[in-house]
């Protein structure tokens, strides 16, 4: 779709919707692509989701140079042939479950982190990642759902540092395995909590925001990973989105469709002048510009009236 420039001297009233996408794998890769797109689109090429979900979900001053790893208590679902990660929604895991979970495991993560832990709540614990800093991660959010084997943690530039990760893991996947929790939880007809997954591996000093950002006055996501992000950019953020305030505004929510009718509205009604759309189609990146002109499709018979565009036709459109 054509980008119209906009010849106005007043500033541009606009607001930018995102889609996240999902990886383009290539089978001939030796490993998978570090982050989701929306993760190295939103945070850079290092990926530093940890620090940044940490920053969103508690009251802590974070050093920027600290390194620090996200771990999620999960269930690895076994299949004939191999492991599959469960999304961590699935799971219903509840504060009291996931103190109690912790509670056995505490003093073998502050050993071999060598660290004691800085914050956890139902779905994360944080701690300084210490000597697993250089481990190569994939987020949970890019994991489930597949063969856990082609995303297990790597050794980067250290050696041994994946097996010292491996050795940790087993020892509380057996601990867990014993523990009264999940008799209860499997008792209740709900998966047992087999396993812990770690990622998100880095610094807030290594966060590279968009230059989009800038611009941004307000955020509007209920996602932990936008709620740290806008918390890290000083920018205000809310989970809902205030129809009154849509200029300068960045949504990236689980439903874009549902917030198509109102910006497509406010577009029409000359409430704003452009709505940006970023997705990730195959993996790619790509920006697109809507205006009122843009909203309706003129049909090769002139004399019919042009048709509005859809949600489906404008996720569809080329760029």
């Amino acid at each position: 779709m054509a980008i119209e420039p906009n010849t106005n001297s007043k500033p541009v009233r606009r607001f930018t919707l995102m889609i996240g996408g999902e990886d383009a794998l290539d089978p001939q890769a030796e490993q998978p692509p570090c982050g989701l797109p929306q993760e190295r689109f939103l945070l850079g090429k290092r990926v530093p989701i940890a620090p940044i979900l940490l920053l969103g979900q508690s009251d802590l001053v974070i050093d920027p140079q600290l390194s620090i790893a996200c771990l999620q208590p999960v269930h690895l679902h076994a299949t004939r042939d191999h492991l599959v990660l469960l999304n961590q929604t699935q799971l219903g895991l509840t504060q009291e479950e996931s103190n109690a979970l912790l509670k056995p495991i505490l003093p073998l993560l502050e050993e071999d982190f060598q660290s004691p832990l800085l914050f956890h709540n139902a779905s994360f614990y944080f701690i300084p990642a210490g000597p697993f800093a250089s481990l190569a991660t994939h987020s949970l959010d890019q994991s489930h759902g597949r063969n856990i084997d082609w995303w297990m943690p790597r050794d980067s530039n250290e050696e041994g540092v994946s097996k010292r990760w491996r050795k940790l893991q087993n020892e509380i996947q057996m601990l867990w395995h014993i523990d009264a929790i999940n008799q209860v939880r499997e008792q209740s007809g709900k998966s047992s909590i087999n396993s812990i997954w770690i990622s998100g591996i880095g610094k807030l000093a290594d966060v590279e925001a968009p230059n989009c950002f800038k611009e941004i006055k307000t955020i509007y996501s209920n996602k932990p990973l936008l709620m740290g992000l806008a918390k890290f950019l000083n920018i205000p953020q809310s989970a809902n989105i205030n129809p009154d305030q849509l200029e300068a505004g960045f949504a990236y929510t689980d439903d874009p469709e549902s917030i198509w009718g109102m910006l497509s509205t406010a577009l029409e009604n000359k409430q704003l002048d452009e709505v940006i759309l970023i997705d990730f189609p195959n993996g790619r990146f790509r920006e697109r510009t809507f205006t009122r002109k843009s909203l309706h499709q003129q049909s090769w018979m002139f004399w019919r009236k042009a048709k509005k565009i859809s949600w489906q036709d404008m996720i569809g459109t080329g760029s």
